[in-house]
């Protein structure tokens, strides 16, 4: 079991520096750059691209990389990184992040019976990932789906409104799909900039 709340490793030295985005990343990071007027501008969306390129995970190694590429400080960038939930900065996620909005039209409709199902089914508590790598269960604050009470998030897909045989069936139909949620939901999130960068020629 994995759980949150452990200290951060600290940023790789200069010159243990490992880049690793692949040549797609660095084309997508160099049309992003021409839409923003500075390359600070340039780090949300960075980031994004590093989540993806990293696995999912924002890890020193991969924070360093989008300040190596943008010409920014380790500093700067990780206080963005770890500013935002949207960013794993934390530790590596499972394949699957599971999202439980428990405000409050969901928490007026079971969210916390919903939360304490999954944690029950999977062994593991709100803000940890399964040993198998699989799962991270998370709680969130609002998904803006009030009408889908209670509702989860599970990579760029709400699920809801869910019950337990929901969760049981959506449990199994993730162990069984290969590919990451998490990374998934980050390059969704990088083609849309790039369609606004393209919009805005």
């Amino acid at each position: 079991m994995i759980q949150l709340g452990a200290q951060r490793p600290k940023a790789p030295a200069p010159d243990q520096l490992e880049l690793r985005f692949s040549d797609k990343a660095i084309a997508e990071l160099d049309a992003l750059r021409t839409h923003y007027p500075t390359e600070k501008a340039c780090i949300l969306p960075g980031l994004w691209i590093a989540q993806r390129e990293y696995d999912g995970y924002l890890s020193p190694a991969a924070i360093a990389e989008v300040a190596h590429r943008l010409h920014r400080s380790y500093a700067e960038v990780e206080g963005v990184a770890t500013f935002y939930s949207m960013y794993t900065t934390a530790h590596q996620p499972g394949r699957h992040m599971i999202e439980v909005c428990t405000c409050l039209s969901c928490h007026m409709c079971g969210a916390y019976r919903i939360a304490d199902y999954l944690e029950a089914k999977l062994g593991v508590k709100l803000g940890e990932t399964t040993p198998d790598g699989v799962f991270t269960i998370h709680e969130v604050e609002c998904l803006d789906a009030c009408d889908r009470a209670p509702v989860l998030q599970v990579g760029d897909q709400y699920v809801g409104p869910v019950t337990e045989a929901d969760i049981d069936a959506l449990l199994d139909r993730l162990r069984n799909e290969d590919s990451s949620a998490v990374v998934q939901l980050a390059d969704s999130i990088v083609q849309v900039h790039l369609r606004d960068t393209e919009r805005a020629k």
